[in-house]
């Protein structure tokens, strides 16, 4: 067992990046020992790598503690709308919106089958077998924000075609490096650049002579002018694996809590306690009525602590 006060110069970074200095592990190790509750903050376990440090806290790396159970509530609160075709949940950041393999626990779909199983038996008093929940989109691990799963076969087919045809009203809210002026970003999107990394076909040293990848359109609006960062609201043409993060990287403005599209950055990089990005908006052609739903959710605190702080 290991344990240091953190010094001024980690006030502020991320946990896993405070375990890496302080103990001088490696990233993976310091995430892992971060995941599997080997680490604590103030005698309490923080299985969340992106919170907060401050000067004068003690963390502590203990190899034997205990793996704790995953939290797998929905509070109530989380859930925007249910019915018996579509429940529409916020996710926090932190936790996947489905597995990314066997071994994780606690994901976002596995809270919303349980929260329905409850629901399902309050409402109609008996118990009965699983909730349906289908899968038509998911948000990345950081990001925090609204959420659509399916419960029916009609709603699957309807909201699959949607988002295939990019009919789904999807509007971000996000913090980025600089002074960013908005406007309309298209590229090509490819799983590798050249360089290991998704992005932009446009991007590539070395371009072939046609187009590859997948198009994709990103409408970015200026919402205010902050220290250093400028908050933006992006909305969605098409959902391509990243597209904002891409997309406001390669224009030089990357997000806020950005780890992997910040290369060749040569900006100040401003601290924050996760990817600055929060799915605000969502709206669909309801399944079986057929009438537009729309459903907003506020940003949440750590998304608002950060703001506050940058605010001129």
């Amino acid at each position: 067992m290991k344990e240091a006060p953190v010094p001024p110069a980690l006030s502020g970074r991320p946990l896993d990046g405070a375990v890496r200095t302080l103990f001088s592990f490696s990233w993976n190790q310091a995430r892992e020992a971060v995941r599997t509750g080997k680490v604590a903050v103030d005698g309490v376990v923080v299985t969340d790598g992106l919170k907060f440090v401050r000067t004068g806290q003690t963390v502590r790396w203990d190899e034997a503690a205990r793996r704790p159970r995953p939290e797998t509530d929905l509070p109530k609160e989380a859930v925007a709308f249910v019915d018996n075709h579509v429940v529409v949940v916020e996710k926090p950041s932190g936790i996947s919106t489905i597995p990314f393999d066997e071994k994780e626990t606690g994901t976002l779909d596995a809270r919303v089958r349980a929260w329905l199983a409850a629901h399902d038996r309050n409402l109609r008093g008996a118990r009965g077998g699983p909730p349906t929940l289908g899968i038509v989109h998911r948000i990345d691990k950081e990001t925090s924000g609204l959420v659509v799963f399916t419960r029916s076969w009609q709603a699957k087919q309807s909201l699959a075609n949607q988002f295939r045809f990019h009919t789904v009203h999807r509007r971000y809210l996000a913090i980025v490096h600089g002074h960013f002026k908005g406007g309309t970003l298209t590229s090509h999107i490819l799983d590798d650049r050249g360089d290991g990394l998704r992005g932009s076909w446009e991007a590539r040293p070395r371009k072939s002579k046609s187009p590859q990848g997948q198009w994709a359109r990103t409408h970015i609006e200026v919402v205010e002018e902050l220290d250093g960062a400028t908050l933006v609201a992006c909305r969605l043409e098409t959902g391509r694996t990243h597209q904002i993060r891409i997309h406001l990287s390669e224009a030089g403005h990357p997000l806020l809590g950005e780890r992997v599209y910040i290369r060749g950055f040569r900006g100040n990089e401003i601290p924050a306690p996760r990817l600055m990005l929060h799915a605000a908006e969502l709206g669909f052609t309801h399944p079986a009525h057929e009438g537009d739903v729309r459903f907003e959710r506020p940003v949440p605190p750590d998304f608002d602590e950060t703001l506050n702080r940058l605010r001129k």
